[in-house]
């Protein structure tokens, strides 16, 4: 079950890092859409978030996020591609 919440959470960082901003939507369009996919990626991780309300890019596949209930993460790519998501 691991492995395949694992391969989930990849896919859905993978689509969410190649595809957004590729698919011509308008900035505010795309917003939405990063922090959509963000919330599903600490969901599938079985963190507690609720709904992402913000999402800064720090660098490229790096973003520090806050959530509705107030937690702070950091979700990231590592130098193996598996996604990372550290609570701040």
């Amino acid at each position: 079950m691991n492995r395949k919440i694992r391969n989930l959470t990849l896919i859905a960082v993978t689509t969410l890092l190649s595809g957004g901003p590729a698919l011509g939507a308008d900035e505010a369009g795309s917003d939405v859409t990063l922090a959509t996919d963000l919330t599903a990626v600490i969901a599938l991780q079985g963190k507690p978030c609720g709904k992402v309300i913000s999402a800064r890019e720090q660098a490229e596949k790096d973003y520090l996020v806050s959530c509705e209930d107030g937690s702070r993460y950091r979700v990231f790519v590592n130098s193996d591609g598996r996604v990372v998501v550290d609570r701040q």
